[in-house]
């Protein structure tokens, strides 16, 4: 639970996207496009609907002539290329209507409980139009600038949970459909990446006419979503400490299952193996202009030569060859490298690690109200505990209370700004727990140790968010990075790339230390393919590229 290792997580078989396409496919869900009105010029209105086993849902795409002046990735951005919503059901003409004077002016709209999520995206605009142009003429795009890209429109926000009128989570939790993380979400971006085909299509059948081609299947399937990520995520995984305990316990949990094997079969071994191998094609084809990334990427390469050459002897055929080489990789290999390998070496058991996936998911209103009963001894017990690795921070000194986060008032949306030069301390959000728990430990060693927690917080109820929070902790071994949230070093780029690896993204090309651009569903099935092509095959590039 240090930020420089979740910084180097990979995907995994536990990633969202790859959860909800194996459902989606298990389950035989039907997808089909009722709607697709859109003029030559690229401007109309699409429709994507999705029928399971018991309820269907509809994506709902607005294209939009957006001006190249006005084409902006930031969160303040008020016009984009298409906008997104995903509905309960299908939607008629009515709200069709009504989601046509709100969708598109996204935060500055409303949508209603019948809708999941609020989205956006963007072209690529020089490979949407390499795409566009190649397909209008009756040619295939080149397949080494869909490698340099690897998507066709990035989104900017994907909006669910209860934003901007959308219904709220306790709405669908217990839906098989959504069972686990981030589930509707996914599904919007899964759809959106069929609209982004069908849009270049359309635009080049406008163009090129009856000599108009359509995408290869192989380079389509290369095309995933982009998506720009910024400060807005990374609080996350400080807000939610049981809900990252339950993704990090499956990980681990998933982990631990395979190291104890005794032996691994004929088959497991070479899908390892090739895995090994496609894994280096996919770091090899990473895109990144940031010194910091590039710096792992080339270790990561290396780490890949390193676990090659021990790969080639009789290493996997030993006794417990999974632990031997965990085992192995932490002596040997960087964190890119280690996090790399955990990943590989679940790929080959889906039969004893899949069901975890839907352990992955927390009721965070249980133990909300903190128990005033407890005995101060024993929150203080419970404090050394959970933060006893805060002893080796100095928070006298400067470097380690740099950073504050707060809220925008423009945005509503998290910042971290620079303490001791910006007059922004007034309005310092609670997400430094380490800096916090040391102050709370440090009051708590002034009262009686019997007196009762309740008694304590009446006096200090700048400790309230702390005592709750370490309750809540107690039984979450994966609940609180442990590292401090506000040191002038701490990479944001740290807590997105963690997230983000749990959603399924890859290709983390970070911009500054504070946003970053991933690639989502790259080689993953699109909904034409779902019966014939395993998207659990789909999670490393093949080793034949176009």
């Amino acid at each position: 639970m240090r930020l420089k290792r979740m910084g180097c997580f990979h995907q995994s078989r536990l990633s969202f996207m790859r959860v909800l396409l194996r459902r989606l496919r298990q389950e035989n869900w039907q997808f089909d496009r009722p709607v697709f009105e859109v003029d030559e010029k690229g401007v109309g209105i699409a429709t994507y609907r999705a029928k399971g086993p018991d309820r269907t849902y509809t994506l709902v795409a607005f294209a939009h002539d957006l001006p190249d002046e006005k084409r902006s990735d930031r969160v303040i951005a008020d016009a984009w290329d298409a906008t997104f919503t995903l509905v309960d059901g299908e939607p008629d003409e009515t709200d069709i209507r009504r989601l046509s004077q709100n969708v598109p002016l996204q935060e500055a709209g409303r949508i209603s409980g019948r809708e999941f999520v609020l989205s956006r995206a963007n072209k690529s605009v020089r490979l949407f139009d390499h795409v566009l142009k190649a397909l209008a003429s009756g040619t295939q795009p080149d397949p080494s600038e869909i490698e340099n890209v690897g998507y066709l429109m990035r989104t900017t926000a994907v909006y669910g949970s209860g934003k901007f009128g959308a219904a709220d989570r306790s709405a669908w939790a217990d839906r098989p459909e959504f069972s686990g993380s981030f589930q509707p979400e996914l599904l919007s971006v899964w759809l959106i990446r069929c609209f982004a085909i069908d849009w270049v299509e359309h635009l080049a059948s406008v163009k090129g006419g009856s000599k108009a081609a359509k995408l290869d299947p192989v380079l389509r399937r290369r095309l995933g979503i982009g998506n720009s990520t910024g400060l807005g995520m990374a609080p996350f995984l400080i807000n939610h400490p049981t809900l990252i305990h339950a993704w990090i316990n499956a990980r681990e949990t998933a982990l631990a299952r395979v190291c104890e094997l005794q032996r691994a079969g004929p088959a497991e071994q070479a899908k390892f193996l090739e895995l090994v191998k496609r894994a280096r094609v996919n770091a090899e084809g990473w895109q990144t202009g940031h010194d910091h990334q590039k710096a792992k990427v080339a270790c990561l390469l290396k780490d890949i030569d390193g676990l090659e050459k021990i790969l080639a002897g009789d290493f996997l055929n030993q006794d417990f060859p999974w632990s031997r080489l965990l085992h192995w990789a932490q002596d040997n290999l960087g964190f890119e490298g280690q996090e790399q390998l955990v990943s590989l070496m679940l790929e080959p058991y889906g039969e004893l690690i899949d069901d975890l996936a839907q352990t992955m998911h927390s009721d965070e209103t249980a133990n909300f109200r903190i128990d005033g009963t407890m005995k101060i001894a024993e929150l203080g017990e419970a404090v050394e505990s959970v933060y006893g690795w805060t002893r080796d921070i100095d928070f006298d000194a400067q470097k380690a209370n740099a950073r504050v986060w707060y809220t925008s008032e423009e945005k509503l949306e998290p910042r971290l700004g620079e303490r001791f030069e910006e007059d922004i301390e007034p309005y310092e959000q609670p997400l430094s727990p380490a800096r916090d728990a040391v102050r709370l430990k440090q009051d708590l060693e002034t009262w009686n140790g019997a007196s009762a927690a309740a008694e304590f917080l009446m006096a200090h109820p700048e400790h309230r968010h702390m005592v709750r929070r370490i309750q809540k902790l107690k039984l979450c071994t994966y609940g609180e990075i442990r590292d401090n949230t506000i040191d002038a070093k701490m990479l944001p780029i740290d807590l997105l790339r963690c997230k983000l690896s749990f959603f399924g993204a890859t290709k983390f090309d970070p911009r500054s230390d504070r946003w970053v651009r991933i690639t989502m569903y790259q080689d993953a099935p699109y909904p034409d393919e779902l019966a014939t092509v395993d998207p659990d095959d789909c999670a490393y590039p093949p080793l034949e590229t176009v």
